[in-house]
């Protein structure tokens, strides 16, 4: 193992729900050492005991893959994007923890998003995925909107599209509304049985699945209640929306009005604030990106790196500032 009294490290971790990433570089942010771990890391798991143990798993991988004894880790600063960290307390709870670095910045997992696709310069980025929020930087300020979860928020998102979509199909299967190929593929999915579907919300197999696995790994308190659809759930009918569309369905096309809808009025509010550039980033993001393109112009861009870039430049921006 190499060591260097005189060297600066810096440490970014992109924990999301499901899994979390961790990234050693140098100070020219060349990459020294990365690793992952299958752990959920929301702060809102187990009050954030489990994105410890997943943060603290990776921490000697990662300095052994660089090739750097552990006590480098005292000249390393790091930056934490966490899902869950939207909440002010959860962000400061997680911070005062004991962890080994120089310093350490936590954020939520947008703030390295937004880094990663603006390389830390000014500019906004819009989340558009199974979970949907929004958060710009314009002259050095943080403008920040949504990201408030599926039961309240997340107006933009693959999960709320595909919830839309289960009810007009239900309504649609009873007469209410007016029934399109779509319409008529969702209620196949349920073998036409709208009490299938409801079951299948109240009480979610893949979610109640998952659940288990995280009670065996010890990462969820054990509960026999039933475990209703998750967003991820309603979200895996976006694919199907999105194939009819293309076929022209008359429902699949109204549900993309409400949607473009809902993302022009998060694109208004940045621009109204003096953003010059949005990134779009997200699965069903990516996927509307080329109607977005034609909507929006020149304002709209690719991101110019990933969220785990992001977290190291603002790792570096940090010790910078101090």
């Amino acid at each position: 193992m190499r060591q260097n009294d005189s060297a600066h490290y810096y440490l970014g971790v992109d924990g999301g729900g499901t899994k979390c990433r961790m990234r050693l570089a140098d100070q020219n942010l060349t990459t020294l050492g990365e690793a992952v771990s299958q752990t959920p890391s929301n702060l809102q798991v187990r009050n954030g005991d489990a994105a410890y143990a997943a943060v603290m798993e990776l921490i000697g991988p990662v300095f052994a893959q660089a090739g750097l004894d552990m006590s480098c880790a005292k000249q390393t600063h790091a930056c934490f994007g966490m899902a869950g960290a939207r909440m002010k307390s959860a962000r400061i709870a997680f911070a005062a923890r004991k962890f080994p670095f120089a310093s350490l910045k936590v954020v939520d997992d947008i703030d390295i998003a937004r880094a990663g696709a603006h390389q830390g310069k000014d500019g906004a980025v819009l989340i558009i995925g199974t979970g949907s929020a929004g958060l710009g930087l314009v002259n050095g300020k943080r403008l920040q909107i949504g990201g408030w979860g599926f039961l309240v928020g997340d107006a933009m998102s693959g999960a709320i599209l595909g919830r839309k979509l289960l009810r007009k199909s239900l309504l649609a299967f009873e007469g209410i509304e007016e029934k399109s190929p779509l319409t008529e593929a969702v209620m196949e999915k349920f073998d036409n049985q709208p009490d299938q579907m409801m079951a299948w919300s109240f009480d979610n197999p893949e979610a109640k699945k998952d659940l288990l696995e995280l009670q065996a790994s010890g990462f969820s308190s054990y509960q026999t209640a039933p475990v209703p659809a998750r967003p991820t759930d309603y979200g895996s009918f976006v694919p199907l929306w999105f194939d009819y569309y293309e076929k022209g369905d008359p429902v699949a096309s109204e549900l993309m009005e409400a949607e473009l809808v809902s993302i022009d009025k998060h694109v208004h509010w940045f621009t109204k604030r003096g953003a010059k550039a949005i990134a779009i980033v997200g699965g069903l993001g990516q996927r509307l990106f080329p109607i977005l393109k034609g909507r929006y112009g020149d304002l709209l861009v690719r991101a110019k790196s990933e969220p785990l870039s992001g977290a190291l430049i603002l790792a570096r921006q940090a010790r910078e500032k101090d």
